[in-house]
């Protein structure tokens, strides 16, 4: 293992949540061990919050809301974020480190997430004076207007596989719309969030502009969706949760949106780029260890070309190799022992079910023992209705199936209750078009995937993938609701 000359960052933050600009320890002083995926040891512990916590972090920012930071004008929250998203990548480095070693993810990985923060809070510091209102037609004697205004105190509910990069899209809007903000980061991964609450605090935040509390989910996270003064949640997490959040958000009428994962298809026609194609299907699946909401996890080919895609894709599965987040290899650990038993259990299943494997990476001989590791893993000819091509695994494993033609294609492309992303690879311009419109999904890329993060571009699903948006304007419309103006004057 050839890890590069780099060391972790020391832990500078308290075990304290950040409540008004100021650490505050947990009004029950307890505390949660934070565990590093790549070793399965403890290295830091954080602040475990509860009903008390939550409360102090909603008042914070509904006296922000109602003070400082509501009166400024939105060229100055602008501004703002505009600083801290240079203050982020002024520190990039260290962010990515601390987001490494958290999330176990490959270093080179973490740097591109906190490049993808800073642009969050750069495109919405650059978006939020834009939120215009419209005129609308009516019978004389009338004027009619509509502007758009913040919900108030928002909550946020960030997970642990990309806490940069759902922190910025999702705070960032919410901020840039005039929102003061209460955030609960995942207990697993979070230090890298408290450490961008000490550069928010440093560039001239407003005091209760931004808060967070640390905890476990059923305890800070419950609190925090049941708040009666919280106005809007966003979450990402599991569809399971998601709908216990949605249930619990509308015994209290609060609007939510959810983001809650994908078993996203790579639809690839006869007539398909298959070099091009290549690189993005294997990373679409080994991206932080295949724990990806819009993970590419399954892989339908036309029948013509179906073993010749298997056997050079195999190739590069075959190269594959995991290993801790300093050796910055292609597949890191997954978050914790639970998840890496998960998706051991889905591999069992193939195994017990004759589904074979058309290829396997390795883990690095001189991984730790005790890290979550398991090797990116190919598996051919999985059945339309097996778990596999139904469920989310989130790990590293890509289920391939052959498809007839082109109805055959779309028919299994939605034989999934997921709707996140898919990818459509094909040069033939009309079907293009047809696919996606066919493919019951939020996002469509053709002929590539991802775009890079697409910072500008919307995003959310369909079915279990949940509903709403974030990124781009749309999420900015998102965090706000739209009041109708009606003046009489004739």
């Amino acid at each position: 293992m050839n890890a590069p000359h780099v060391a972790w960052p020391a832990i500078t933050t308290p075990a304290a949540h950040f409540i008004g600009n100021r650490w505050q320890a947990s009004a029950s002083g307890a505390e949660w061990p934070m565990v590093d995926p790549s070793d399965g040891a403890p290295f830091a512990t954080i602040a475990r919050g509860g009903d008390a916590d939550v409360d102090a972090a909603v008042r914070a920012a509904r006296s922000a809301r109602d003070g400082v930071w509501g009166a400024l004008a939105p060229a100055e929250r602008g501004r703002l974020l505009g600083t801290w998203s240079r203050a982020i990548l002024d520190r990039a480095e260290e962010l990515a480190l601390i987001e490494a070693r958290d999330c176990g993810k490959p270093l080179q990985q973490a740097r591109v997430d906190v490049a993808a923060c800073a642009r969050y809070f750069e495109f919405y510091g650059g978006a939020g004076d834009k939120l215009h209102g419209a005129t609308i037609p009516y019978p004389e004697g009338f004027a009619v207007l509509t502007w758009r205004e913040p919900h108030g105190v928002t909550g946020h509910v960030i997970p642990w596989n990309y806490p940069l990069q759902i922190f910025g899209r999702s705070v960032g809007a919410a901020l840039a719309a005039g929102n003061a903000c209460v955030v609960k980061p995942a207990e697993d991964a979070c230090l890298s969030l408290l450490r961008l609450c000490e550069l928010a605090a440093a560039v001239g935040l407003p005091a209760g502009a931004l808060n967070v509390v640390t905890g476990l989910g059923p305890e800070a996270g419950a609190a925090l969706v049941r708040h009666p003064d919280v106005a809007h949640i966003s979450f990402t997490g599991s569809p399971a949760t998601g709908a216990w959040v949605a249930a619990a958000a509308a015994q209290r009428h609060c609007p939510v949106t959810l983001e809650l994962g994908g078993k996203s298809p790579q639809i690839v026609f006869a007539d398909a780029d298959i070099e091009a194609g290549l690189p993005a299907w294997v990373n679409a699946i080994v991206q932080n260890a295949g724990q990806t909401c819009s993970a590419g996890s399954r892989l339908l080919v036309e029948q013509s070309r179906y073993e010749e895609v298997l056997e050079r894709l195999g190739q590069r599965f075959a190269a594959l190799v995991a290993g801790p987040a300093l050796a910055d290899l292609d597949c890191g650990p997954l978050i914790r022992d639970s998840q890496r038993q998960r998706v051991r259990g889905f591999l069992d299943a193939a195994r017990r079910d004759g589904i074979a494997t058309a290829a396997q990476g390795s883990v690095v001989a001189d991984a730790p023992a005790g890290g979550f590791y398991v090797a990116p893993t190919l598996l051919r000819d999985v059945p339309a209705d097996h778990t596999l091509m139904r469920d989310e695994v989130f790990g590293p494993v890509l289920s391939a199936l052959p498809f007839a033609d082109e109805a055959d294609a779309i028919r299994l492309a939605n034989a999934t209750d997921f709707g996140l992303v898919a990818g459509v690879w094909t040069r033939d311009g009309a079907r293009q078009l047809r696919m996606a419109r066919a493919v019951r999904s939020g996002q469509v890329f053709v002929n590539n995937y991802g775009a890079g993060g697409g910072v500008e571009l919307p995003f959310g699903g369909v079915g279990h993938s949940g509903h709403g948006r974030e990124k781009g304007f749309e999420a900015l419309y998102g965090f706000t609701t739209l009041k109708t103006v009606v003046l009489r004057h004739g």
